[in-house]
């Protein structure tokens, strides 16, 4: 009878937080500052990575501590009967495991995709270098803001408008690599801050070893690219080699049992 009790309060629950008579979503917003501790410091990047920046990341971060509470409740009305420090912690756990499931979901969306994503700002900088020969980093960066990278383009808006507002320290140029952690981005932050400390007659020689070391990083990329598709090429073959080996012993051993058998 215990179960059928457990089943039915549960069915209620999941019923008056979906019309809306216990809210999930107010208690969350009510403790926002609490639950945003929990919050991974690359979650931003990777949904940005993902769904690009028409989507809010605090957004999703509410609907995960909202699933994360909705199964730790679950979990702890199934454990109701002779509940105990043990099953106390099974059910944060449950929560826990839920609100992570998220994250690791779309970070697997980021390593799948890494070399594409890697190489979009190397690339992106390449593109702007005869801007910069005629004007300064922030007005380069600037007049090619339509033709940045979506997903770089919030991040560079900012930078450019803490460089405006009088900040001409490296901070912001380093807030744009922490908000956006690719492959070399700090490296390639300080290359462009130093650029924009040069002297106009020391610009051209600047300006290409900035060139010759972006270039490089873009040779990086390609490498990177290209050995990731090697090698899911032959984690492919090594698969079907496997299956093959793998079929071949099963019809021998079923030949050795019908020839025993005979």
């Amino acid at each position: 009878m215990q179960i059928e009790i457990v089943i039915i309060a549960v069915i209620v629950f999941l019923i008056m937080t979906t019309t809306g008579q216990i809210s999930i979503g107010q208690l969350v917003s009510d403790n926002q500052h609490l639950f945003m501790k929990l919050k991974e410091s690359d979650w931003d990047f990777y949904v940005r990575a993902r769904y690009g920046n028409g989507t809010n990341p605090d957004s999703l971060f509410n609907k995960r501590i909202k699933n994360g509470l909705i199964v730790m409740v679950v979990a702890f009305m199934f454990m109701l009967n002779d509940f105990n420090s043990v099953k106390l912690l099974a059910c944060v756990g449950a929560g826990y495991a839920m609100f992570k499931l998220s994250y690791f979901d779309i970070k697997r969306y980021y390593t799948a995709h890494i070399a594409k994503i890697d190489s979009m700002l190397p690339y992106y900088l390449k593109s702007i270098e005869i801007l910069i020969q005629h004007y300064t980093v922030p007005v380069a960066i600037g007049k090619s803001m339509s033709s940045a990278p979506e997903i770089f383009k919030d991040g560079l808006q900012d930078m450019i408008d803490a460089i405006n507002s009088g900040d001409d320290s490296i901070e912001p140029y380093m807030e744009f690599a922490r908000t956006y952690p690719v492959r070399d981005s700090m490296r390639m932050m300080r290359l462009l801050y130093r650029l924009s400390l040069g002297r106009q007659e020391r610009k051209q020689e600047q300006i290409l070893a900035f060139s010759r070391t972006i270039s490089s990083l873009q040779q990086k990329a390609r490498e990177t690219r290209y050995k990731n598709r090697l090698d899911k090429m032959e984690g492919m073959t090594m698969k079907m080699l496997i299956s093959t080996g793998i079929g071949v012993m099963i019809i021998l051993i079923f030949s050795i049992v019908r020839l025993m058998g005979m």
